[in-house]
């Protein structure tokens, strides 16, 4: 970088910044300007007018705008491009999202496991896991019911067939999710766990390993870009799993 750009290193950003809107994707760019060692000239756009009228000098549509040594470099995306650092694809799928719901997930339960001084701390805690991992996914499928709901129905067979079920099945993955993490009234959790349970694990199985399609998961949401395969067949076989056990010990 350094060799790019002699002496102090300088840039001129224009971003919106008024009193009812702050352009967050301009504290981004002057965030990351700031990191990559940049004295940044800060130029904020108060109002519409001057907004306007430098998109039009500058025969721009958007702001913010960055500006290296006299060149425009563009928006923030256009600046992690500059910088090469990677730019978020709209179309990209990723397992962060469930992987990051698991990682918690396992970490309340361990937490909770340690605090009540358990003596199976293994057997405790993973219990905890798939039940807080089963009410974490939950909520983010019941954030928007309607999207997961229109996810869901491009692969689950059972809800393909009875439509309503695709508006039950986060309800019923958090009433089953609930009442293991209490203990409580596991006649009616563990055949409810067992019964969405086998019914995803077999629709996942029969959408990615069998007729080989290429689609996103609904397990954490409807605006979810994790794809559907051996992650999502995960929490379901957890999920069938955890039933089978609770049915066993208790």
């Amino acid at each position: 970088m350094k060799s790019r750009h002699e002496g102090k290193l300088r840039a001129s950003l224009y971003r919106m910044d008024t009193q009812e809107h702050t352009c967050p994707y301009g504290l981004k760019a002057l965030d990351l300007l700031e990191r990559q060692g940049f004295e940044v000239e800060d130029h904020r756009l108060e109002n519409r007018a001057q907004t306007d009228e430098f998109m039009t000098a500058h025969e721009v549509s958007t702001t913010p705008q960055v500006f290296i040594d006299g060149q425009r470099i563009g928006g923030y995306e256009d600046l992690r491009e500059y910088f090469n650092k990677p730019v978020a694809d709209d179309d990209e799928t990723s397992y962060k999202p469930v992987i990051a719901v698991f990682v918690v997930a396992f970490l309340m339960a361990a937490a909770a496991n340690w605090s009540i001084d358990s003596e199976q701390p293994l057997t405790g805690t993973l219990e905890w896991f798939i039940a807080f991992s089963m009410c974490i996914l939950a909520i983010l499928k019941l954030q928007d019911l309607e999207k997961f709901s229109t996810m869901f129905l491009g692969y689950d067979l059972l809800a393909r067939k009875v439509v309503r079920y695709s508006f039950v099945y986060p309800f019923a993955e958090a009433l089953a999710g609930v009442l293991m993490i209490a203990g409580a009234l596991l006649w009616l959790a563990i055949p409810i766990a067992l019964f969405i349970g086998t019914i995803g694990a077999a629709s996942v199985i029969k959408a990615v390993y069998i007729d080989k399609r290429e689609l996103k998961c609904a397990c954490v949401g409807g605006s979810a870009s994790v794809p559907l395969g051996f992650v999502s067949l995960t929490e379901n076989v957890m999920m069938v799993a955890m039933a089978l056990w609770m049915l066993v010990s208790r």
